[in-house]
């Protein structure tokens, strides 16, 4: 379905022998998709959007899961790619082609409303999550953000739709984090609040309010009160790489308080989920070089530079631990690395304070 594209991208998906409809943008996707859905002939329907990809490597599970009569929707795990923090997130892209199933609210459209509707007509249908990562999301990477107006969009759908709905715990929650991404923190609790006094959230929504809600206490210094909504984040029986963000999080706040084993416990849980998170690596190894346990964190580091090579940062702080474990000319080489990589990286300022640093302490060599 183009709902305006000014590029080349019906003439591309034509000459690979797709059916493209056109319908005429009107600032609400609801409307467009469920357009979209009459042109649908399959049993099944797939949504993914512009920026978006499919994982080639799980076909077989996707076939067995919509063989099952019993199914109606399939939940899929989606990468978030460039997110540092909450790397994955569940959606409900997948589902059988029901006359009763179609989306709603203009902005971050859902099936689920009407799929929960028509669950108390039809009990014997189940919803179940495929656990494989299913869909990469290219959208919010630092250059697409740039590249589009998504924030103002979003936040004029969203703020029409609450109007009418000013109790509806998901909007309270999306629109709460654009607020929070845009530096309106207080209007972004406000509706945190207002979401989960609701008492009308799933389990996924009450994560996220709780966890948005987490993430800006802690800004505030109102750690206490953070470290219990990331707890209550935690709590929500939801699968456990949608957590990740919440323990990565609460370990940052126990770290900040000096609490460096709840602290390490918590990172340590981010890589049993996600042995890939970078994120999880770099906090772990901070603490455990703040517990003194130097040794574990040269490991943890080199760990987290063997998955990402160019981490300029790990290279500096792996550089100072094995300074401090008079490892002298390992200690030059990581020191050096950081240097290379900030500097090929455009980030003259870091590259420059390093150095200034290391000629300070005797131990930098033009």
């Amino acid at each position: 379905m183009d709902t305006g594209s000014t590029d080349k991208t019906v003439e591309i998906a034509q000459k690979f022998g797709a059916n493209v409809p056109t319908f005429e943008w009107g600032d609400d996707f609801a409307e467009a998709r469920n357009e979209a859905l009459k042109y649908v002939t399959g049993d099944w329907v797939l949504v993914l959007d512009a920026d978006e990809v499919l994982n080639k490597k799980v076909g077989s599970q996707i076939k067995e899961a919509i063989d099952k009569d019993e199914n109606l929707v399939v939940n899929l795990v989606r990468h978030e790619i460039g997110s540092s923090q909450s790397p994955y997130s569940l959606v409900s892209r997948l589902f059988r082609k029901h006359p009763e199933v179609s989306f709603s609210r203009p902005y971050h459209a859902i099936i689920d409303d009407s799929v929960s509707e028509l669950l108390k007509k039809e009990s014997h249908w189940k919803i179940v999550d495929l656990p494989a990562i299913t869909v990469f999301h290219y959208g919010y990477t630092p250059g697409a953000i740039a590249s589009l107006d998504k924030y103002n969009r979003a936040q004029q759908a969203m703020e029409n739709f609450i109007k009418e709905h000013p109790n509806d715990p998901y909007t309270c929650s999306k629109l709460g984090a654009l607020y929070a991404q845009i530096g309106k923190e207080k209007q972004a609790i406000k509706l945190f609040k207002q979401g989960l006094k609701s008492n009308k959230a799933d389990t996924h929504v009450l994560y996220e309010l709780h966890y948005h809600l987490g993430n800006l206490l802690s800004k505030e210094e109102e750690k206490e009160k953070a470290i219990k909504h990331f707890q209550k984040a935690i709590d929500q029986p939801i699968m456990a790489p949608l957590k990740l963000g919440a323990y990565n999080n609460i370990g940052v706040v126990l770290q900040s308080m000096g609490d460096y084993k709840n602290a390490a416990q918590a990172y340590e849980t981010t890589l049993k989920i996600d042995p890939s998170f970078i994120t999880g690596y770099y906090n772990f190894a901070m603490t455990l070089s703040a517990m003194g346990k130097l040794a574990d964190s040269v490991a943890i580091y080199e760990k987290l530079i063997s998955l990402s090579p160019n981490y300029a940062a790990a290279y500096q702080n792996l550089g100072v631990v094995l300074f401090k474990l008079k490892k002298l000319p390992e200690s030059s080489e990581a020191f050096k690395k950081a240097v290379s990589l900030y500097n090929a990286q455009n980030n003259q300022v870091a590259a420059e304070n390093l150095r200034n640093g290391l000629k300070e302490l005797g131990i930098w060599e033009e």
